[in-house]
């Protein structure tokens, strides 16, 4: 039996990875030209099934920009979702949402709809702030994608991100959810042994 990795301080040492993947994606590009880009990758690819009922995100200052390829999931006939962001310690509520609908203010910046029924999406789309070949993602550190993903293990997940937010290895614990593929402007990563 191979022992598990363990980092000694796993807090400290995802603090740290936070603050040098948000340097590393400050530089990362144009949001929106590689939004496009990812767009072309997931949809040439295939990795959403048919009519699946897919969770986007509203782009952050800095984030990918998946707009272009909610607007394009739209068009294939899929269904869309927006996270609303539910009181710490809680996995994210997704309501039902179309492009041009109202969006309405959340916390630490985030967008949701004003309206529309919650719903329980096929496809959930990740965001993250770094990555590695083995699945592990670091996100802002609030837990919210952890939760919601170990709460809806059927729904496929495909982390979201620039190219350059891949590191060797991003620390995690037992309870971070590790993600099959991720989709970047570059190209789609499927990720391997979980190591």
């Amino acid at each position: 039996m191979v022992a598990p990795h363990v980092i000694p301080d796993l807090d400290a040492a995802k603090r740290e990875a936070r603050r040098m993947a948000l340097a590393r994606r400050a530089g990362a590009g144009d949001p929106a030209e590689a939004g496009r880009a990812l767009a072309r990758h997931l949809l040439d690819a295939d990795a959403i099934p048919p009519g699946a009922l897919v969770a986007g995100i509203w782009p952050l200052p800095g984030e990918i920009d998946l707009r272009p390829l909610m607007e394009a999931l739209v068009a294939h006939g899929h269904g869309l979702a927006l996270p609303m962001t539910p009181p710490r310690g809680n996995p994210l509520i997704f309501r039902r949402w179309l492009p041009g609908e109202a969006l309405a203010q959340g916390p630490m910046g985030t967008r949701h709809p004003e309206g529309g029924e919650p719903v329980q999406p096929d496809v959930i789309l990740v965001p993250l702030l770094a990555f590695d070949r083995a699945g592990r993602r670091l996100g802002y550190g609030g837990g919210y994608y952890d939760r919601t993903l170990a709460g809806l293990p059927d729904a496929q997940a495909i982390g979201i991100a620039f190219a350059s937010q891949e590191v060797r290895e991003v620390p995690a614990g037992p309870h971070d959810a590790r993600l099959p593929l991720v989709a970047t402007e570059a190209g789609l990563i499927a990720c391997g042994a979980m190591a």
